[in-house]
């Protein structure tokens, strides 16, 4: 694995974190009556698209021509099974915090319109049937990128829309590929030229931090004119989740290989599925052991995301761990095999 997409992994896994916990800590005991809360929390929705994108950067740059043919059965055991695994401990513990909760239909919603935050497996399966067709037709991005874009916009709109059948509807209309098509069009292209494009990222590495700014301030701008919403399907994160992708590719060429970023790389999937769920069961009481909005933060930050790869670890010595919080066996990446992946 190039170590700069473990860097860009943990880096979303615990963006991803830290959002949760702004989220549960403002449930928990009011939300700052701060703009900048809210906007912070905002900028952090970039983490979910960005495990999207890295996710078809190493598809795209590992089978750039066809898929092998062991790829479902390995997506089925390591990506599938867990995300089952955790939409029914979500429906459990939605019931336990709620007896009011249907127990099948949460379940049944959990399972197949990823009504809880596993959602994302079901777009990265989409992009799967994708990658498919893209290499098996031969598909050229030069039409594709353009028509992508266009798809996700007027995806977008017809969901911020009035109109009563989609809003009456809306958990469809969440999960189709389209709202997230541009993501996909993209980092196929960053993967299948990376050996050419890291070069040029690194070259260029302080305009991909310009890129950042000019993104953030795209956020930022729309944000006070009153796009508030705090979610991952907004189209000005696109922009974002490419930007801080593309820096952290460059700047992480220059970076040591160190052991804590490839470890919780490593744990990422399952620190995804599992600390929200202890968040929203102890996250009341871990904010209660504190006496700020910042240190609550910052300890249901370190608190949930130290639990979950407490659990991993010793869910991943069990004969099925690997079905509950995923393949946590990923090789620490080597100079030897960073040029290999390099050349693909």
């Amino acid at each position: 694995m190039i170590k700069e997409w473990n860097l860009l992994r943990t880096i979303a896994c615990l963006s991803i974190v830290f959002l949760h916990s702004t989220s549960q800590v403002g449930l928990a005991t009011g939300f700052p009556q701060s703009e900048y809360y809210q906007l912070l929390r905002t900028i952090l929705c970039y983490a979910t698209p960005t495990f999207v994108v890295l996710s078809e950067v190493i598809l795209a740059n590992r089978y750039p021509d066809k898929l092998p043919e062991n790829f479902w059965s390995k997506r089925f055991k390591w990506i599938l099974a867990p995300y089952v695994s955790f939409a029914i401990i979500d429906a459990f513990i939605s019931y336990k915090m709620s007896p009011t909760f249907d127990l099948g239909e949460k379940m049944l919603k959990n399972l197949f319109l990823g009504e809880f935050e596993g959602y994302f497996v079901l777009i990265i399966f989409q992009f799967y049937l994708l990658h498919y067709f893209v290499t098996k037709y031969r598909l050229s991005m030069n039409w594709l990128v353009p028509v992508s874009i266009l798809a996700m916009v007027f995806h977008f709109k017809i969901l911020e829309g009035n109109i009563p059948f989609v809003q009456e509807h809306i958990a469809f209309f969440k999960i189709p590929f389209t709202a997230w098509f541009a993501y996909f069009t993209i980092a196929y292209v960053i993967g299948r030229h990376y050996k050419k494009l890291s070069k040029m990222f690194l070259q260029y590495k302080w305009w991909t931090l310009a890129g950042v700014v000019v993104s953030l301030l795209v956020v930022f701008v729309l944000f006070e004119a009153g796009y508030t919403s705090v979610g991952s399907r907004r189209i000005d994160l696109l922009p974002l989740t490419i930007a801080i992708s593309v820096a952290v590719m460059a700047w992480g060429q220059l970076m040591p290989n160190f052991k804590v970023i490839n470890v919780i790389s490593s744990y990422s999937f399952g620190i995804y599925f599992l600390h929200w769920q202890l968040q929203r069961y102890f996250g009341a009481d871990i904010a209660g052991l504190f006496e700020n909005t910042f240190t609550r933060v910052f300890g249901l930050f370190f608190i949930s995301l130290a639990g979950s790869m407490l659990i991993i670890f010793l869910f991943s010595k069990l004969p099925f761990g690997s079905f509950v919080v995923g393949n946590t066996n990923r090789k620490v990446p080597k100079k030897k095999e960073m040029k290999l992946s390099r050349a693909a």
